[in-house]
């Protein structure tokens, strides 16, 4: 969920490798992280988005059943951008290297648009839920890339153990009251199928721009300026797919729903973003592990889910095995 152009959630793995040092001010603390002095402030900005970001899958749901899932993804990243232009602008277009412009905008707005779209085409509340957890598959993905590309040895080796678990979590998640019902989990993939992928190739897309764009952004922030160009990219995928208004006209409720579904977004991305490039990097990463279960929670209570002893525990192996992930990538 979160992230901004000098690394965003990936950056949190690479910072990993970062060394301490003295504060030069009284008003941080006493070490440095990711080559910058880290603010005890700023971390506790960066948490809030793991917070707001925990709404987004229930939120989004919601919106989606009022406004279809093409033009409730549109309004609320409009929404999200207008806010994020408002109160967060981004740096001069001069300032932003090219290759991160070209590589990194198009990476992030296409993770964007097929979350947003994934949980706004899950045919029920409760397969929202589900495809949420396949959407944090990301950490994982990011991990095992990164070990990939590495130059030390036996390094995805040593990452696999953590993806295991979190792949466990995420199909025990998935069978949902049932538990390891392979049978039923196929079923629910097979009657719509394209939430499905759509989540699972955002979370490989964001994987990739997660271990590659960080040296591309040379600590500019993008978050802003490819917020925006989600909701154009969404704006086209609505008028080409033909999908007008709702048939009857959305009441207030709906519209705060929007409101609600843009703060948690865009305000999740604007502290992320912060955070990362003013706070501890390492604390972030391992708070973000949380998002999933945190998000199944907050789903839960928004869509009216009683979700079973199975489910939760895929949740937390999810959680589990990308903090196993990050632990591993963190040694030196």
């Amino acid at each position: 969920m979160a992230n901004d152009g000098s690394g965003q959630k990936g950056s949190s793995t690479a910072a990993s490798a970062g060394t301490s040092a003295p504060a030069t001010t009284p008003t941080t603390t006493s070490a440095a992280s990711g080559g910058h002095v880290v603010s005890a402030r700023a971390t506790t900005i960066g948490l809030m988005a793991i917070l707001l970001w925990s709404f987004m899958a229930g939120t989004v749901r919601i919106v989606a059943e009022d406004f279809g899932a093409t033009l409730g993804s549109a309004l609320i990243y409009t929404v999200g951008g207008i806010l994020l232009l408002i109160f967060r602008r981004p740096a001069p277009i001069r300032q932003f290297p090219k290759k991160y412009l070209i590589v990194g905008g198009l990476l992030f707005i296409f993770y964007e648009s097929s979350i947003s779209l994934s949980l706004g085409l899950a045919s029920t509340a409760a397969s929202s839920v589900e495809v949420s957890l396949v959407n944090y598959l990301w950490p994982t993905m990011m991990v095992l890339l990164a070990a990939g590309v590495s130059h030390r040895r036996h390094t995805v080796l040593k990452v696999l153990p953590g993806a295991v678990v979190a792949t466990v979590g995420v199909a025990l998640a998935v069978g949902g009251n049932s538990g390891l019902d392979w049978h039923l989990a196929a079923t629910h993939i097979a009657a719509n199928p394209l939430p499905y992928a759509l989540a699972f190739m955002g979370a490989f897309a964001w994987s990739i721009y997660a271990v590659f764009t960080p040296a591309m952004a040379h600590g500019v922030d993008g978050t802003s300026l490819f917020f925006p160009c989600v909701a154009v990219a969404l704006w086209i995928i609505h008028f080409a797919s033909g999908q007008g208004m709702p048939a009857t006209t959305p009441g207030p409720v709906a519209w705060l729903f929007v409101l609600l579904a843009a703060c948690a977004i865009g305000g999740g991305y604007a502290c992320w973003g912060y955070g990362i490039l003013h706070g501890s990097m390492e604390r972030l990463a391992i708070a973000s592990y949380a998002t999933p279960v945190l998000s199944t929670a907050a789903s839960a209570v928004l869509l009216g889910l009683a979700l079973s002893l199975p489910f939760w525990c895929g949740a937390l192996l999810v959680a589990a095995g990308s903090v196993l992930n990050y632990l591993v990538s963190a040694r030196k």
